[in-house]
């Protein structure tokens, strides 16, 4: 049906030839196109695949009564509105059953040409308003579900995808939305509609002075907007949004007939799409600037040591804008590596603050010359006399580069693994974590042999929402058969293998090989 004003089509339904020849010539010299079906099921067939705005439906037909006719049509399109007419004079009982049965309207003999006219054009203004306030509710409705989901999503790239997507749905045309990122990218997705996948590409923002606030533009040439084939579109109306002057402004390519009159959705549409995308910047610039921090916090690089090959690998959650936990640290000690990797638990800058502060201690307790059970042992007394209530786990080893000789303690942190000549092997040393008051074991010691590679890592490496820590540990042991040359390679490998496309938690690997 439409919804624009116009006149609209109307199938008139009567078996008879003279009475369908007035009623069609009433209407069409009222300015309708008309259609015509002179049996209940010509009628049935017609609607549904003609374009056809209101039926004018006869009560006496040969082969349904236009009850019937009118029940199928209202069970099959519920808005097509439908006029019952009757050449026969009918009681109050049989105009109730046609009204309740479907019909909007009931006229009997004699029909005046005004009167059908009249009628015509109210039930229509009614279904046309009713349509028109069905769309916009499902347009705000959509709306609605649009703003969640480009709000939840965890990057500006899905951002960009869930934009466009539920632009698409939720005005049934093709769209383009064109925003900025943090570092200056300009992104734009692009779909053909609903259902299509969009297609997310750099295009350059227009060179344009926009105020702060939203305006839409109509009449834009489809030729300025070329990053979509907009497959003939003669024109398109764009939304603009801008929040901040020091911000790039968001813009909206639609054509022209996604708009509603007296209906600012498109706007709106663009409004909460601005809101979303300054809201992704800051949250991309908060995490730069504590990724930045929290590297700060971490070795600045590697010692070389002679018969020693090191390597470390750190990527930081993808959707994490605090700084997290995980720490390692590698440092010479007279004739010995201090190796460690530790986890505290909880995102934040105060998680960071207890990793750097442990880190800093497992330093210092190491330089006074202590085994890693005692480092361990002191550590958890610093932990629990100065940042009560706090948890980490850690695995601490000090190794001899000539001997191959480790000494290792842990506390609650996940087995180290050791590869050689294809084989794996997990070194087990079950400790309690740190933070908790227990007895610890004593030191596990035993001997690196040469061509072996020493692995330690965090958590989010292993840890899948849809695998159990048992099947992690498989998949790493199959993936640390066999050992790359370049040490650093294997790193990057381990964590491109494993941990998933979106990682959740930080990831920290260490590797160690002894030539």
């Amino acid at each position: 049906m439409t919804v624009d004003g116009g006149q609209g089509t109307v199938l008139v339904v009567d078996d008879s030839r003279t009475k369908r020849y007035l009623l069609v010539s009433w209407l069409s010299r009222a300015g309708f196109a008309t259609l015509e079906a002179e049996s209940g099921g010509e009628a049935l067939a017609r609607v549904g695949v003609d374009p056809i705005d209101l039926v004018v439906l006869d009560v006496r037909l040969p082969d349904l009564t236009g009850f019937e006719v009118c029940e199928r049509i209202k069970k099959a399109h519920p808005a097509m509105p439908v006029i019952h007419v009757s050449a026969h004079a009918v009681d109050v009982n049989d105009r109730a059953q046609g009204l309740t049965r479907g019909a909007d309207a009931y006229l009997a003999e004699p029909i005046e040409p005004d009167e059908l006219v009249a009628t015509t054009h109210a039930v229509l203004r009614y279904y046309r308003a009713r349509q028109r306030a069905e769309l916009l509710a499902d347009r705000l409705s959509r709306l609605a579900e649009t703003t969640l989901a480009v709000n939840s999503a965890p990057s500006f790239p899905r951002l960009m995808v869930a934009a466009a997507k539920g632009a698409a749905e939720m005005l049934a045309t093709p769209v383009v939305v064109l925003a900025e990122t943090m570092d200056g990218t300009t992104l734009a997705a692009a779909t053909a509609g609903p259902g299509a996948e969009p297609v997310v590409r750099p295009w350059p923002m227009p060179t344009e002075d926009v105020p702060v606030g939203a305006i839409l533009r109509e009449q834009v040439d489809p030729a300025e907007w070329a990053v979509h084939d907009w497959g003939g579109e003669p024109e398109l109306v764009v939304a603009i949004a801008r929040l901040r002057a020091d911000r790039s402004p968001i813009y909206v390519a639609v054509p022209p007939r996604a708009l509603l009159p007296d209906a600012p959705v498109v706007r709106q549409l663009a409004q909460a799409l601005a809101a979303a995308v300054e809201a992704q910047r800051t949250l991309d610039e908060e995490h730069r600037i504590a990724v930045t921090l929290q590297r700060s916090l971490l070795p600045r690089r590697l010692p070389e040591v002679a018969g020693l090959d090191l390597a470390v690998r750190y990527e930081p959650a993808s959707a994490q804008t605090e700084v997290g936990g995980d720490f390692y640290e590698l440092v010479m000690l007279g004739d010995e590596l201090l190796v460690a990797i530790g986890d505290v638990a909880g995102h934040s800058l105060h998680a960071a603050t207890v990793m750097a502060e442990l880190r800093h201690a497992v330093r210092a307790y190491a330089v006074e010359g202590h085994p890693p059970g005692v480092i361990l042992t002191r550590v958890d007394e610093l932990m629990r006399a100065l940042l009560p209530g706090e948890l980490a786990t850690i695995c601490v080893l000090l190794l001899h580069p000539g001997t191959g000789h480790v000494r290792l303690a842990s506390a609650g942190h996940l087995p180290a693994l050791i590869s050689r000549a294809g084989k794996v092997e997990y070194v087990q040393h079950s400790a309690p974590l740190l933070g908790v008051r227990v007895d610890r074991p004593a030191d596990l010691e035993f001997v690196l042999p040469a061509g072996s590679t020493l692995v330690l890592y965090t958590d989010g490496l292993i840890e899948r929402r849809d695998a159990t820590i048992d099947e992690g540990l498989a998949a790493l042991a199959r993936c640390a058969e066999t050992v790359d040359d370049d040490l650093d390679g294997f790193c990057q490998r381990l964590v491109v293998e494993l941990a998933p496309t979106e990682i959740q938690d930080d990831v920290a690997v260490v590797a160690v090989r002894r030539r």
